[in-house]
């Protein structure tokens, strides 16, 4: 079920004790807007601007030539992709269209919004391609400054896993430093280190980016019950926020987070009520598909 700014407006007021809590309150767009447009692609991204997120979320892989690709999976998804012939890739073929084999030339050959996704049926279809972080970050950057808004925040989560290290993933040591080069050269031109996120399910790619610079803010993503104390303990250090599947999140564990120092924003929450439930509990933001039907006061 989907629901109104205002509602959702009206539910803050209801559920933050106080308004610092509700000026903090961190609305992400999940891959932009998946429910709106086509996901991790930079119309996407503009669009969940236009709908008052705080924050752009979204992943990243790496290609042959070690370029920084905003995409989901290392390989070109059946839901959503077209390969170069015009045909849609099937499910039997999709992992053989493994991006960490391919240049970003390469990947430029493939469609990823013009047949929309299944799963989301509002989702607008337009032709579009995956895009390199720098370019989507540049075009961010310049969209909000041409409208007059706030700065916005980055969410970046790396795509890792350790069974495929090597294979379809660089391994952490390389991953971390091609990330935090990008970063420090896109600092140069837009100040942005502070606004930035970095997440992951893979702990190793966060503790070699904690290596390189501790300032970076980090999140632990979390999909399963594991206890905060057993991701402290394989990180070695307190993240900054604790990211669950909003499913296990409850009073008791948001108050443990914050005991411990951290924020907690949960995804991927599209419903009303679990927006509702999840707010009275005293979570600092939320990843959402629909920014447009989730807004907060800035």
């Amino acid at each position: 079920m989907r629901i109104s700014i205002f509602l959702f407006t009206v539910i803050l007021f209801m559920s933050c004790s106080t308004e610092e809590h509700m000026q903090e309150f961190d609305l992400q767009g999940h891959r932009g807007a998946r429910g709106l447009l086509p996901e991790n692609t930079i119309p996407g991204f503009l669009i969940a601007i236009d709908h008052g997120v705080n924050t752009i979320e979204f992943d990243l892989v790496v290609t042959k030539d070690r370029q920084l690709l905003v995409s989901h999976e290392p390989w070109f998804h059946h839901h959503i992709s077209t390969k170069p012939d015009g045909t849609p890739v099937t499910p039997e073929e999709q992992m053989e269209f493994n991006i960490f084999e391919m240049t970003y030339e390469e990947t430029r050959q493939f469609d990823v919004g013009k047949r929309g996704h299944v799963n989301f049926p509002e989702q607008q279809p337009m032709e579009v391609t995956k895009p390199l972080m720098r370019d989507a970050i540049r075009a961010i950057e310049v969209y909000v400054e041409q409208q007059g808004l706030a700065p916005v925040f980055y969410n970046i989560e790396t795509k890792s896993n350790p069974d495929l290290y090597g294979i379809m993933y660089p391994y952490p040591e390389e991953y971390a430093q091609l990330l935090y080069d990008e970063l420090i050269f896109l600092n140069q031109e837009f100040d942005l280190l502070d606004r930035i996120i970095i997440q992951s399910f893979d702990p190793a790619t966060l503790i070699q980016l904690r290596g390189l610079n501790d300032r970076i803010a980090q999140a632990i993503l979390v999909s399963g019950d594991d206890s905060i104390q057993k991701l402290i303990d394989a990180l070695g250090y307190t993240p900054e926020i604790w990211s669950p599947n909003y499913r296990y999140v409850t009073r008791e564990i948001v108050t443990e987070a914050h005991t411990r120092g951290m924020k907690v924003i949960p995804w991927t929450v599209n419903n009303i009520a679990e927006m509702r439930l999840l707010l009275e509990m005293n979570v600092d933001g939320i990843i959402t598909d629909y920014p447009d039907s989730a807004a907060v006061l800035r």
